[in-house]
């Protein structure tokens, strides 16, 4: 391995445990950033992409796409692109796109149908490095925590996005689905936004916690009586959790041009009738990530607002730790790894 080699954490095979790693990233692109990693978010489309749920995973595989670090080099390309060595910045799910489809000329550059998945077909960020095309490393802004913004460039901007993509108003009454590592901040982002914000859980205990985060009521979803309750009462509930739930009672939830939004990833198919959404004319949608337009949107807001990832540390060295806990459903709420 040359000088410039980065040393990583990865998986042989689908299910197998992390294990050191080095690799040389040849030299840096024109356009590329690299990145000295000091934290890393860990998500359950880790996870996924671990296991190979999805199909797409590629080994040795190195996750991590929620990176917190400082630029330590700039391409010849990208000297003049508003970055500078030694300003911190994150990199999330995606690090490129091609810049020159309708979509990105859009400013949809997270919807390009040639973009860089950050831990798909190369090395993601459980490393001491990381790379990516300038326009996907998003500043951050000072009064944020680098040892807790990872999450946001993932976490934070998937559930940020269809406020914004769906003009959500700070007169709606809202719902959040699972309070989860997703839940935790979609509840403060639409507590800031001025919404009224219900938060639905399967679990009685959350109870407190979510309306501590900023829920204003709180939904128990296997509690039927709770459920009829706000029957027809919601303008757009959002969708986090990636279970198979009774989406029906869902739908059935919302008013008139009420929105049913999934953010998270259900693996199975979403049974719905089409006479649940006809007569209230109700839609049902979901969004990937958000461009980086957005990505800095939602990190002022977050900046404005006091928001910030409830997570919980581990040393990058105990990645397989780090792992194990998330898995358990025991992570409160999102967890981080620090290079040290």
């Amino acid at each position: 391995m040359s000088q410039n080699s980065i040393k990583a954490w990865a998986a042989a095979s689908a299910g197998d445990e992390l294990k050191p790693f080095e690799y040389d990233p040849g030299p840096l692109a024109p356009e590329q950033v690299e990145i000295e990693v000091t934290h890393c978010g860990l998500c359950h489309s880790d996870l996924s992409m671990l296991d190979n749920e999805w199909g797409v995973s590629q080994y040795p595989l190195v996750p991590g796409h929620e990176a917190v670090g400082r630029v330590v080099a700039l391409g010849d390309a990208a000297q003049d692109k508003g970055l500078s060595i030694g300003q911190a910045v994150g990199v999330g799910w995606l690090s490129g796109s091609c810049m020159h489809c309708n979509s990105c000329l859009s400013g949809d550059h997270n919807l390009c149908a040639d973009n860089e998945v950050t831990i798909a077909g190369r090395y993601g960020g459980f490393a001491d490095r990381l790379r990516a095309h300038w326009a996907w490393a998003i500043p951050l802004p000072e009064s944020l925590d680098m040892a807790s913004a990872g999450p946001l460039f993932c976490g934070g901007v998937t559930v940020f996005n269809p406020i914004v993509e769906l003009d959500i108003k700070p007169t709606d009454r809202v719902g959040v689905v699972g309070i989860g590592g997703l839940g935790h901040l979609a509840l403060q982002f639409l507590n800031a936004w001025g919404c009224d914000v219900t938060a639905f859980t399967s679990s009685e205990a959350k109870r407190e916690e979510a309306m501590s985060l900023g829920a204003h009521h709180v939904v128990t979803s296997t509690d039927k009586a709770s459920l009829k309750a706000v029957r027809e009462s919601l303008d757009f509930i959002l969708v986090t959790a990636n279970a198979s739930l009774d989406w029906r009672q869902f739908i059935n939830a919302l008013g008139p041009k009420g929105k049913l939004h999934f953010v998270g990833a259900v693996l199975e198919p979403i049974p719905v009738s089409v006479f649940d959404l006809l007569g209230k004319q109700r839609s049902v949608s979901a969004s990937p990530v958000g461009s980086p337009a957005r990505l800095r949107q939602m990190l002022d807001f977050c900046a404005r607002h006091g928001i910030e990832a409830q997570v919980e540390p581990f040393p990058m060295s105990q990645v397989n730790r780090a792992v194990a806990h998330l898995k358990s459903g025991k992570a409160r709420y999102r967890v981080v790894l620090e290079n040290t």
